[in-house]
């Protein structure tokens, strides 16, 4: 080989490792840079929603089914109602709207134009007011997407044709206006089945979104898993039609209401517990992992409890109010945007006040950080009995106690009451004082405040056994005459005096408080409803009615068709 060649081949292999140097050097630069853009992009997107924190849902109003938004009792939207719903703290707002009963026939299915142009309205009012807003398919989702497993052509059609005409209705609109496919899917076939069908909607809602130009390219959209759960198989489902969708801007949304008996009041479950605590902290554990910590935000598009829909009186003021702090806390620890829902039984349309301030107070100290609570909000004095020091465990969530009203009165630490730790002492002393008066019921609300947070309340309430009458009535009508006797009752159970549950959900003596069973304080009465009756067979029926006090009264009722005959024990 002659120097020449050597040298030659020299150079050539020095330019050859040259390049494939400087094509590793590019590549990874380019790998790089692509990472940075996915990380900025996951970023982007997990800001947006974080910036959503907190929502409220406009519930049962364009949801409503009927001729306009007022079909479901609430009244007509106003610009001053979407402004006082912002002057409340929120950032974002869900709005429901349910189109079949606005949309002609096939094949365009064209949506009223004036139901359109006051969507808009609204949508206009809420951008205005700063807020984010996410509309949406709502109640279709039930009334005919879920036929879609038989009647698959036409019910994609129809979506089809419903977001496409949205989706180009709203094109020019700033990406604070987001679209989510739909409520709560769900569909008339086999589990395996459903997965399928809800992944053809998702993907189809995403493009015809991404296909009609303008803005609507970047736009956030909202991607419900099946029934909006949070199991398991439903997060994963998710997660993988959204890395087939291959898209930066999409946002995974769940519901949820709380562990069922707790939610409604069944089973016993009248208390904040352990159990239905650790439901929270397992569903958001769940959705962070398989959502969040990958790169998906997640917004809790509608949270509460169920038996809100019966009687917000369903679960006791003070367990509710402990269920909602640690719900805000938790799932904010967990990077998870909620929306509260509210259909018009929280905050109210027409006076702009809330129905229940101290709910509002709680939520409000929740969105920057931790309110204390107590086991329990209610002090209970007997007629008759010795009265004794009152001791409470206190939650107090990283906060201390600084001081407790009774009313405008600044109470004595060390004489009416002491603090060890985290146990709170009421004088006897002092409960004799506030209940001198012997009337039943409220007698004092002691207001315990802390450096930080909300404040927790304690109701003084003066009592004796409360006692039932006889009566009688029918399965249609049914009312027990009660004297409280200043108590107030917290479940029921319902046996037959042959053996075995009686009323619905049989598989538990204690019934859902408010859908079979409901206390009227202002007429003095129990009433045992319809739902309760509809399931009863005929024969002696024995409950037991549980109050917050601790007593327990006995109550027989005789069930013949339709008569009804209740008898004290």
């Amino acid at each position: 080989m002659s120097k020449k060649r050597s040298f030659l081949s020299i150079m050539l292999t020095l330019a050859l490792m040259l390049a494939l140097f400087t094509s590793t050097v590019s590549a990874a630069a380019n790998q790089d840079e692509n990472v940075q853009k996915v990380n900025q992009q996951e970023k982007s997107i997990q800001s947006y929603v974080n910036a959503m924190q907190p929502g409220w849902n406009l519930g049962n109003t364009f949801d409503a089914l009927g001729s306009d938004e007022t079909a479901w009792g609430n009244p007509r939207v106003t610009k001053e109602m979407i402004n006082q719903i912002a002057a409340q703290g929120f950032k974002s707002i869900r709005i429901p709207i349910t189109w079949m009963q606005h949309a002609g026939p096939g094949p365009d299915y064209t949506i009223d134009p004036a139901w359109m142009n006051r969507v808009q309205e609204v949508v206009d009012w809420s951008l205005d007011a700063g807020l984010y807003v996410m509309i949406n398919l709502h109640h279709d989702s039930w009334m005919w997407v879920n036929t879609m497993g038989t009647n698959h052509d036409p019910v994609l059609a129809e979506y089809q044709a419903a977001w496409t005409q949205i989706a180009n209705h709203f094109k020019k609109y700033p990406n604070k206006l987001m679209f989510e496919s739909i409520n709560e899917p769900s569909f008339n076939v086999d589990r395996a089945s459903q997965f399928k069908l809800l992944e053809e909607l998702n993907t189809a809602f995403h493009k015809i979104v991404r296909e009609s130009g303008g803005k609507n390219a970047v736009r956030p959209l909202v991607l419900p898993t099946l029934w909006t759960n949070a199991g398991q198989e439903h997060l994963d489902s998710l997660t993988n039609t959204i890395a087939k969708l291959n898209d930066p801007n999409l946002i995974a949304t769940i519901h949820y209401y709380g562990f069922w008996p707790f939610s409604v009041n069944i089973a016993g479950f009248t208390k904040f517990d352990e159990t239905t605590k650790n439901d929270i902290i397992t569903n958001a554990d769940r959705i962070y992992d398989s959502l969040v910590a990958k790169g998906i935000p997640v917004i809790m598009g509608e949270f509460g409890l169920l038996g809100f829909d019966q009687n917000t009186g369903t679960i006791e003021h003070g367990e509710m109010l402990k269920f909602f702090e640690f719900l805000l806390h938790y799932t904010q620890s967990k990077n998870i945007t909620h929306m509260l829902w509210d259909n018009g039984q929280h905050f109210n349309r027409n006076t702009f006040m809330w129905a229940d301030q101290e709910l509002y107070d709680m939520m409000k100290a929740s969105w920057k950080g931790r309110s204390s609570t107590a086991e329990t909000d209610l002090i209970y004095i007997k007629k008759g009995a010795a009265i004794q020091d009152a001791v409470i465990k206190l939650n107090l969530n990283g906060n201390a106690l600084k001081a407790i009203r009774a009313g405008a009165d600044k109470l004595r630490l060390g004489t009416d009451y002491e603090l060890n730790g985290d146990v709170l002492t009421v004088k006897a002393s002092l409960l004799s004082k506030l209940t001198a008066t012997g009337q039943f019921g409220e007698n004092a609300v002691l207001t315990a405040k802390f450096n930080s947070g909300a404040d927790w309340h304690f109701d003084v309430l003066y009592y004796d056994t409360p006692k039932l009458q006889n009566v009688e009535g029918t399965t249609g009508d049914f009312a027990i005459p009660t004297a409280f006797n200043g108590d107030r009752l917290a479940t029921m159970e319902a046996v037959y005096a042959t053996g075995g549950n009686a009323g619905p959900q049989n598989w538990t003596s204690f019934k859902e408080f408010a859908y079979t069973f409901e206390p009227s304080y202002d007429t003095n009465q129990i009433k045992l409803k319809p739902n309760f009756f509809n399931e009863v067979n005929d024969g002696v029926v024995q409950l037991k009615f549980h109050f917050w006090s601790g007593e327990i009264v006995n109550y027989t009722i005789t069930k013949n068709g339709a008569s009804i005959v209740g008898e004290a024990s």
